[in-house]
């Protein structure tokens, strides 16, 4: 087989989801609008499933008889389906019991759909009449009794609000016009028509029955375009991807195949376990669910595309790879060799090493290292000092560096720990830029700032020195009077002891 885009494209689906449902699934619909829920109808429940939900989220069960062909409108809000017996429920989805009940029909209803002007329903039985039902009213418009067989499928124009189109197993399509009394078209199959479907834009029908697979221009009067012949048995399901450039059919040889709207040819195939009833795709082709006769619901969704940007990039390693070996535990017969562990330098570290004092003294005077470690400023500063660069570092800076030289100065040399440090530093910006001292008002406010911080500190210092010799005065008197009261204490204790040896 060639590999192809479409060989690529459709492989890229993930392995098959399979649901059992309670019988042969009829009826496969996705909703129109997001998030792209789908019912299907099988036996005598219709089930709502959610894209990725592997059981229902929604069940509708008020059927006595088999419920087929459960169709959503446009706006996805409401549901049509037909019944065993006759009659046409229509459904709110977020309720339970049915809005509307049209009853006309005399056999089992199997094609219901919607009008696009949304207010209008059509359905075809198995009393060979189609029928055109007014929603708000729940009475019977027109009944159109022209197919001499089953009306079996069905489908409405998105153009033409006023045209939809049955197949019969009587192996006609009708084009209809609700405002004319008659069909307006008929295009003779061949087949029992077991399934047919309209382009977005109005111009093509397709219809499926037999092996056959035909495609016709309706603008021509129903004129023959192609006819398809790749299946083995009866072709039983269309469907149209989203951008109406590949057309699926699903067969009773359990077979799904893929054709080009534009050459019509097989691009792709799928391969089923059982016989296929309905196929759906959903509108983002997302998702592709294909109902079997044994009941059970085939659910394949596409893969999530990879993104080209991340596949040029170099695959780190994973965080295990870095931990690995940490919280080993070495056995007493392992040899243990110890690696040197790599010092990483840091920047100002980096500009020590290449004697560029002044690049050091600007890595250290950052915000983030002044504010949170202002101990490493101080600590390149003293190393500056030791080295003898300290005052050719701090000379020839402009008016916004002195700045945050004094800014720092300023406010960390109250501090004990730095202070030896700062006052040098202080003197020496004192001497450096003492010569444009009232040239700028900024430079002039933190020199007057430094000022005031250590005139503070001095006579914080001298109160104390005060309060220290208050304090000394008082520890003084009070070991005197301790002495005293000892020596009273020694003395009496010694007159009591001669006391009582002389009364012995």
């Amino acid at each position: 087989e060639r590999i192809t885009q479409d060989t690529l494209y459709w492989r890229g689906y993930k392995t098959p989801v399979q649901i059992k449902e309670f019988g042969a699934v009829n009826k496969i619909d996705f909703s129109p609008v997001p998030p792209y829920n789908y019912a299907v109808t099988a036996s005598s429940r219709i089930h709502i499933y959610g894209r990725y939900s592997q059981e229902p989220i929604k069940t509708f069960s008020r059927f006595w008889h088999a419920a087929y062909s459960a169709t959503y409108r446009d706006d996805g809000r409401l549901l049509a389906a037909g019944s065993e017996d006759g009659s046409i429920s229509l459904f709110d989805v977020s309720g339970k019991a049915p809005l509307r009940q049209f009853e006309g029909h005399t056999k089992p209803v199997h094609l219901v759909g919607f009008l696009s002007d949304k207010y209008r329903i059509f359905s075809g039985g198995d009393d060979y009449s189609s029928n055109l039902w007014d929603i708000p009213s729940a009475t019977e418009i027109i009944s159109y009794s022209e197919h001499t067989d089953y009306v079996r499928c069905g489908c409405a124009s998105k153009v033409n609000t006023d045209v939809f189109i049955t197949g019969s197993y009587d192996h006609t399509v009708k084009l209809f016009d609700a405002r004319t009394k008659s069909s307006v078209m008929t295009i003779e199959h061949g087949h029992p028509v077991e399934s047919v479907l309209l382009f977005p834009s109005g111009g093509l029908l397709v219809s499926a029955g037999g092996r056959y697979v035909k495609v016709w221009d309706v603008l021509k009067g129903g004129q023959l375009l192609v006819s398809l012949k790749n299946h083995h048995k009866t072709v039983t399901c269309l469907c149209l991807n989203s951008s109406g450039q590949r057309l699926l059919s699903g067969s009773l040889d359990r077979h799904v195949k893929i054709y080009s709207t534009t050459s019509y040819r097989v691009v792709h195939s799928f391969n089923y376990a059982t016989s296929i009833l309905s196929l759906a795709l959903s509108p983002e082709d997302e998702t592709i669910v294909v109902g079997m006769t044994n009941g059970v619901l085939n659910v394949k969704h596409r893969k999530p595309e990879e993104k080209n940007e991340d596949s040029h990039k170099k695959r780190q390693p994973a965080y295990r790879t870095y931990v690995r070996g940490r919280t080993y535990m070495p056995k007493q017969e392992d040899f243990c060799v110890s690696k040197p562990v790599k010092r990483v330098l840091r920047k100002y570290d980096k500009l020590l090493r290449s004697f560029q004092s002044s690049k050091a003294l600007d890595a250290v005077l950052e915000p983030p290292i002044m504010l949170h470690t202002p101990e490493v400023t101080v600590a390149v500063m003293q190393e500056l000092h030791r080295r003898g660069t300290l005052r050719s570092a701090l000379a020839g800076r402009d008016e916004k560096q002195v700045n945050l030289l004094l800014t720092f100065v300023a406010r960390r040399v109250i501090e004990p720990r730095f202070t030896p440090v700062l006052v040098t530093v202080a003197d020496m910006l004192t001497d450096i830029y003492q010569p444009v001292v009232g040239q700028s008002a900024i430079v002039d406010k933190q020199f007057l700032k430094l000022q005031q911080a250590i005139g503070k500190e001095i006579d914080c210092q001298e109160e104390l020195l005060e309060v220290l010799g208050m304090m000394d005065t008082l520890f003084a008197t009070f070991t005197k009077k301790r002495d005293t009261r000892l020596e009273e204490n020694k003395s009496n204790g010694v007159t009591e002891i001669i006391e009582t040896n002389r009364n012995f």
